[in-house]
């Protein structure tokens, strides 16, 4: 079984689906902190963001590790534990143009999908439905108003200890909006037969509700 959840930045869809997957006994992958690892490795190597076969190569060459444990996936690239290191906002403001390039999206995609070929899972991003795994059992496209996700990037940068004010996120958020929608590679769109979830006025536990609530209509059918 292959719950697969999209949106845009900010919209939460890692932390319901993390919390999907624990209730439903799956495993979890953020196809997100993918781009985010070959993102950083990207600026520490001194790799182009237009130069889409090298960061393509780079990403060939240093598979991203996603280590479940007890307090969350760790990521880890090249021999880097870079969990924390993803979630700047350096690499927040590069990941949508080194992950528009097609060949980029070649490597990660085959990888995403050869990590979800057995078993069951609950993963999200921006093209989990639409391109990564078009045949899942579940597709839900988790959204909220433009402001809320700015308001939710700026808590949770926050909480890391990383003070950015609500209208430099927000224009990050647009930005970043119109990368992933506009890119010529699984562009971020709402996969046939995804089911639509505005959580502008839910909270992730209300969200993940719903969600645990598909899964389980169809393990019962």
């Amino acid at each position: 079984m292959i719950v697969a959840i999209d949106g845009p930045a900010g919209a939460g869809k890692s932390t319901v689906a993390r919390e999907v997957a624990r209730r439903v006994g799956a495993a979890y992958l953020d196809t997100g902190a993918m781009y985010r690892a070959v993102t950083w490795l990207a600026q520490r190597r001194g790799v182009s963001n237009s130069d889409g076969e090298a960061l393509a190569a780079l990403a060939r060459e240093n598979p991203v590790e996603i280590e479940p444990t007890g307090d969350g996936d760790r990521v880890r690239v090249a021999g880097h534990d870079v969990t924390e290191e993803i979630r700047t906002p350096e690499v927040a403001a590069q990941v949508s143009e080194v992950s528009a390039h097609a060949a980029v999206r070649e490597e990660m995609v085959a990888a995403q999908r050869a990590l979800m070929s057995s078993g069951d899972w609950v993963s999200d991003g921006r093209d989990v439905g639409s391109t990564v795994c078009p045949g899942a059992d579940v597709k839900v496209f988790l959204t909220a108003t433009p402001e809320e996700r700015a308001r939710r990037r700026r808590a949770e940068l926050a909480a890391a200890g990383v003070e950015v004010d609500e209208a430099t996120v927000l224009e990050d958020v647009l930005r970043r909006d119109e990368l992933d929608s506009t890119r010529a590679a699984s562009p971020l769109r709402i996969a046939p037969g995804a089911v639509v979830v505005d959580s502008s006025n839910l909270d992730a536990g209300r969200v993940a509700d719903i969600v645990a609530a598909m899964v389980e209509e169809l393990v019962g059918e």
